[in-house]
């Protein structure tokens, strides 16, 4: 891939506002922009140096379209390692269009999803996992995935990554070199601190995989499924949790018939909490498609919340009915975290309730008088394993990534196998290539065309 041409996007977000910050990249960049640009101090833009910023007005024949700012970046030194300029203009919309509309007339092409960051990687500027940690900055919506980005596209991640794959790839090149060798029976590769190596890629290969469970829900977000029996009180929690009134609440049994949704911001983690359909046996039909939808719900969410009615609980009988209905639950899920919570606990006796259910992972509140609810929120947080957030450890976010990841573990296994047996050297070069090559797909150094377009294609024009 090489792009010679000049291109042109909207850099700041599409609509009206204060300023609006129009992108040229391109070896001509300059040279075009400094067609339609006049200085009010009479100065000329080809001639100043880069990080220069110049007020003045861009102006198409006659007709002076806005005063704007622009500032210049000379290759390299320039994001795409390209010339760049920026416009900043006024944020009508009208103007946006103008000023693009004017370099579009005169050379200039409009920039694809995500060129710019194309060509930041293609001219080294970027490795491919930090290109991607781009598009998942801009994305970031909490303290921990806006964390996790910047770690990423700062280079940890990469970085970490090419030393494991320089350190494996000179030693494949020392068995490469024994195989010129074999009729002397030389070893130029010490197995000693071949083994050390793999050890040691393993190590790390195995702590980034793990890693993956907990940065694909930070940056997902964590699913929350609310489930109970009709009436305990599962929309009015889900409007104390997000102190809105997001669910409609009545006295009705089975008022909430479809799964409701939305997110909240818990400890600088994104949770998505469910509210569903009461569980019960019904043959309204409207009712039954709601409920068959808890259950699918539930299988999605990462951890459940199973509300009960703590004033409606007097007697044994009662306690016996719900633990049969928590184990349904633990056997249907037996792989999710579930918190029991007894909710309306203004009205019951909490004694009671706490002795009945001791073995249980019990909570007490009281969604409707929002008693209880910090602690909710203290005790969700506690289901994710976050502390590698305060280290420098690295977290893996990116799907890609992950399964580059798991091929490479496979190889570097078999590679340990084939030390651990014995195996001779051409055999074992294949193995050391193959985890060589999932390294690299990670970092870009070894790519392909159709795997660019499918990453930047994701990407917001302008960036």
């Amino acid at each position: 891939m090489i792009y010679n041409d000049t291109i042109v996007a909207l850099a700041t977000a599409p609509g009206a506002g204060a300023i609006a910050v129009i992108r040229l990249s391109g070896e001509d960049a300059i040279a075009k922009c400094s067609q339609f640009f006049t200085s009010i101090h009479g100065k000329d833009l080809k001639s100043q140096r880069s990080h220069s910023i110049l007020l003045g007005h861009i102006i198409e024949g006659e007709r002076v379209l806005d005063e704007v700012l622009v500032s210049i970046f000379k290759n390299p030194h320039s994001y795409t390692g390209e010339n760049v300029v920026e416009i900043s203009c006024h944020g009508s919309t009208f103007i946006q269009q103008e000023i693009i509309q004017l370099f579009l007339k005169n050379g200039c092409r409009m920039a694809n999803a995500g060129e710019f960051t194309l060509r930041a990687f293609l001219n080294g500027k970027l490795d491919l996992s930090q290109a991607e940690a781009v598009a998942d900055l801009i994305a970031s919506d909490t303290e921990a995935s806006h964390q996790i980005a910047i770690q990423q596209m700062r280079g940890g991640f990469s970085s970490e990554i090419s030393k494991l794959r320089q350190e494996l790839m000179n030693f494949a090149s020392l068995i490469e070199l024994e195989l010129d060798f074999s009729e002397e029976d030389v070893e130029f590769a010490d197995r000693t601190q071949f083994k050390e190596l793999i050890e040691r890629i393993l190590f790390v290969l195995k702590r980034l995989i793990d890693s993956f469970a907990v940065g694909n829900v930070i940056k997902n977000g964590i699913p929350v499924a609310i489930i109970g029996e009709p009436n305990v009180g599962k929309s009015t929690l889900l409007n104390s949790l997000l102190n809105e009134d997001r669910a409609i609440v009545s006295d009705i049994a089975g008022t909430t018939r479809d799964t409701i949704e939305d997110e909240m911001t818990i400890g600088g983690i994104g949770f998505r909490f469910i509210d569903t359909a009461g569980i019960r046996d019904t043959k309204d039909v409207v009712e039954s498609i709601g409920i068959k939808k808890t259950f699918e719900k539930s299988e999605q969410a990462q951890v459940i919340v199973y509300l009960i009615d703590a004033g409606k609980i007097t007697n044994d009988s009662e306690v016996e009915a719900i633990h049969i209905e928590i184990n349904k639950i633990k056997n249907r899920f037996p792989q999710k975290p579930l918190l029991v919570v007894a909710n309306k606990i203004d009205t019951a006796d909490q004694r009671f309730i706490t002795s009945s259910f001791s073995s249980e992972n019990l909570l007490l509140l009281s969604a409707k008088k929002k008693i209880g609810i910090e602690e909710l929120k203290e005790r969700l947080l506690t289901f994710v394993n976050t502390g590698v957030l305060h280290t420098n450890d690295t977290i893996v976010t990116n799907s890609r990534h992950y399964d580059a990841l798991l091929k490479a573990l496979e190889e570097i296994t078999k590679v340990k196998y084939g030390l651990s047996t014995g195996l001779s050297g051409d055999l074992m070069s294949i193995d050391i290539r193959q985890a060589l090559y999932h390294f690299g797909e990670i970092t870009g150094e070894i790519t392909n065309d159709d795997l660019l377009g499918n990453i930047f294609a994701n990407f917001c024009i302008g960036k």
